[in-house]
């Protein structure tokens, strides 16, 4: 079976938001044009990743001699979007592997999310001898502006989550924390 690919060559709005209270937050890849709307699932570690190659994508093509793509170093004003994830959040799949590239020919970051896959214990074998194309993906492709707008909001949101306790590191719940440090002192 060919694999359904949910194309966004121009969109509209590209974002990583949340849903839920830190600590129990799902993180989503979200991509809309016109009224097509997609919502893929992310680990939150996955989401902070994205940012940091997209960043480092960017700064590489800036010191290209003269800046010919015209990458910004920071995010122009009129690309910055703090608004919400779109309703519904109707998550189309779980994002396994994520790819990111850069298109010279249209001088456009593209990123690549396809979904997860679970495997049981017996199937493991028959996997390795198989391989399985994806049965969707989703390919998104954007200008240098809204890629740095991209990258900026998703480590907004990224840390954005629960406090990190100054002794230990790890995230502090609203009902406290247990600091294995402190325990030290």
């Amino acid at each position: 079976m060919p694999t359904l690919v949910h194309s966004f060559d121009w969109p509209d709005r590209i974002v990583v938001g949340t849903v839920g209270v830190p600590g129990s937050r799902t993180f989503y890849l979200q991509v809309r044009a016109g009224a097509r709307l997609l919502s893929t699932a992310l680990e939150k570690e996955q989401s902070a990743v994205l940012a940091e190659k997209i960043d480092e994508i960017l700064d590489e093509l800036m010191v290209n001699d003269g800046n010919p793509h015209s990458v910004p170093t920071d995010t122009p004003i009129e690309l910055v979007d703090n608004e919400p994830l779109d309703q519904p959040v109707d998550e189309q799949f779980r994002t396994g592997a994520l790819g990111l590239g850069w298109d010279p020919t249209t001088a456009q970051v593209v990123i690549e999310a396809y979904p997860l896959v679970l495997v049981d214990e017996e199937d493991e074998d028959a996997l390795d001898e198989t391989v399985t194309e994806p049965e969707e993906m989703l390919v998104v492709r954007m200008p240098v502006g809204t890629a740095r707008a991209f990258a900026k909001r998703t480590r907004e949101v990224v840390g954005a989550g629960r406090p990190l306790c100054p002794l230990c590191g790890t995230p502090i719940d609203p009902d406290g924390h247990v600091c294995p440090v402190a325990d030290e002192f």
